[in-house]
């Protein structure tokens, strides 16, 4: 009956991904990189805000009317658009859509498997990409919001498609593998940002600014990748688990044994307490991140190239000198942000995901409290690490999170739960900036210098820690009532058919030994990538000391 249901279903359909005995647990981790290297471009798509302010006019914006209504940029081909109309509104899209796709379809990803859910993804973020190229060519910016809103769906599935996966092959290193996949996410304007900047430079010309033709290459090469992650994810068959592990000797506090339906889960104090965590934690976070640069820039102005004034006093020279430290400051950041990503989900393995929410929270603390007196010192080696340290525990958050939410959970309905939390980022996108920035305004306009306008920022942000860190404290173990009965979970694996393939059975596709070399092709696949995102961005970096 199990080979016949398998034989019978789609190429697509999650009883045709259950691998073989013998399959190497180490590919699946570079499927998911695949894909979260991909859409993780939606960090980058700041490099085309200049680009596209100037497509009709080329070489400088044509300006529409003064009286010019939102509905007039729409439909326009006259004038160009302004920045503020594509960074608020494709960011805002990109991010609200990712957060309502993963909570509206983390369910049926839990059902269908993370082949169908990747190829999903891949056609939504690339096709969202594709229909954003299509506006830039007609200059509507109606279809640039479009294609961000349908791209977002996609970031939302890529997202989530590996959690569950990787943590039902690794239950022994649960966040180290989900930090590996989610590094993908924060490494990928890391690598698509300059990517996009060479080919814009490529396709500019006397009549265009080259965002269309670069759009349509990363289309191309981002669907490449991400169907090849697709379908190269596998399943573990039922109740599979790595030799010589013992769950029972691994367990670690809040580890639960049972297994808590998505219906549930939300319904609990857990569930609540953990989305304060990822929202203070995230909005501490991206409160700092968004305006990075404009702060190393205001508190050390001329400092930064060995000139005794304030930025105030700069010309417009050196304040164009200074804005290139900061971009090199910001890409530093992004190498804390994606090695934090995996060093602190692996610890979480080690030290478990309570305690290393704690040393976020305290150190946290510390760390945004001492910000107002390494500016004050003029110490911008200490004010740079100190930075970094608290972008890595931002990173880190992203990545411990799925692990967190298995411990307390169990791992069966995790990626749907997973999803629905990231509601929490969606929040934190909005509540970090918002507060930064409007904090930053009122002191502006009530004559605070701009070198200490950051100041009271740190301490704000720093209180949202206390509120996280008082959240995670009361983090307890799942009661058992919200457990799935034995009939729950029968029923539960009926829908997604893991009863019908039992761990001696193979799927026809599957691969039945994993060779050496196989592995090695996977890794270098996304490894290279990677290492020339890390050099470029190493190499804006060393600016920032003068190297």
């Amino acid at each position: 009956m199990a080979a016949a249901n398998v034989a019978n279903a789609g190429f697509l359909d999650r009883e045709r991904t259950v691998a073989r005995p013998g399959f190497n647990r180490w590919l699946v981790p570079p499927c998911a990189l695949a894909i979260h290297l991909c859409i993780g471009m939606a960090y980058g798509f700041s490099v085309f805000w200049i680009p596209l302010s100037k497509a009709i006019g080329i070489t400088k914006s044509v300006a529409c009317p003064k009286d010019a209504s939102i509905l007039y940029y729409l439909t326009t081909t006259t004038c160009d658009w302004k920045i503020a109309m594509l960074q608020t509104w494709i960011y805002g899209l990109f991010f609200v859509f990712l957060g309502s796709a993963a909570a509206l379809w983390g369910g049926w990803l839990e059902r269908v498997g993370p082949r169908k859910a990747g190829v999903v993804a891949a056609f939504c973020w690339c096709g969202g990409i594709l229909i954003m190229a299509l506006g830039v060519d007609r200059h509507q910016l109606w279809m640039v919001w479009l294609g961000a809103a349908v791209g977002g769906i996609g970031l939302g599935l890529g997202y989530i498609s590996p959690v569950s996966t990787l943590i039902k092959w690794f239950p022994d290193r649960r966040g180290m593998a989900t930090g590996m996949a989610i590094m993908g996410f924060g490494g990928g304007a890391m690598i698509g940002a300059p990517l996009a900047d060479r080919l814009m430079k490529h396709f500019a010309g006397a009549t265009s600014v080259g965002v269309v033709q670069a759009l349509l290459v990363l289309a191309a090469i981002y669907f490449v990748f991400m169907m090849s992650g697709a379908l190269g994810y596998r399943l573990p068959p039922t109740n599979w688990k790595p030799a010589r592990w013992n769950p029972d000797t691994a367990r670690k506090p809040l580890v639960t044994q049972g297994q808590v339906h998505l219906s549930v889960a939300w319904r609990t104090p857990q569930f609540w307490l953990v989305w304060g965590v990822l929202t203070l934690n995230v909005g501490a976070g991206i409160g700092i991140l968004s305006m990075a640069s404009p702060i190393l820039q205001e508190v050390f102005g001329g400092q930064l190239i060995g000139v005794n004034a304030s930025f105030e006093q700069l010309s417009p020279t050196q304040l164009g000198s200074i804005a290139a430290i900061a971009a090199g400051f910001t890409g530093l950041l992004s190498l804390f942000n994606i090695a934090g990503r995996i060093f602190w989900a692996s610890l979480s393995d080690k030290i478990g995901r309570k305690t290393t929410y704690n040393v976020f929270f305290i150190l946290g603390i510390v760390l945004y409290a001492s910000i107002p007196w390494t500016a004050a010192s003029g110490s911008l080696a200490l004010f740079v690490l100190f930075f970094g340290i608290i972008l890595s525990m931002y990173g880190g958050g992203f990545a411990t999170i799925p692990a967190y939410l298995a411990d307390l959970f169990g791992t069966k309905m995790v990626g749907a739960i997973h999803g629905r939390l990231l509601t929490a980022w969606s929040t934190a996108g909005v509540l970090g900036p918002v507060v930064v920035g409007y904090i930053r305004q009122y002191q502006l306009d009530h004559g605070v210098a701009r070198a200490k306008v950051y100041s009271s920022t740190m301490y704000v942000l720093a209180g949202f820690l206390v509120l996280g860190l008082i959240c995670n404290l009361l983090v307890r173990p799942v009661a058992q009532r919200n457990f799935m009965t034995a009939a729950d979970l029968a029923r539960l694996d009926a829908e997604s058919h893991e009863t019908t393939v039992p761990a001696a059975t193979a799927a026809p596709d599957a691969v039945a030994t994993s060779p050496g070399w196989l592995v090695a092709a996977a890794w270098l696949a996304v490894g290279i990538p990677i290492a020339w995102g890390v050099w470029m961005t190493l190499q804006k970096a060393f600016v920032l000391f003068g190297l």
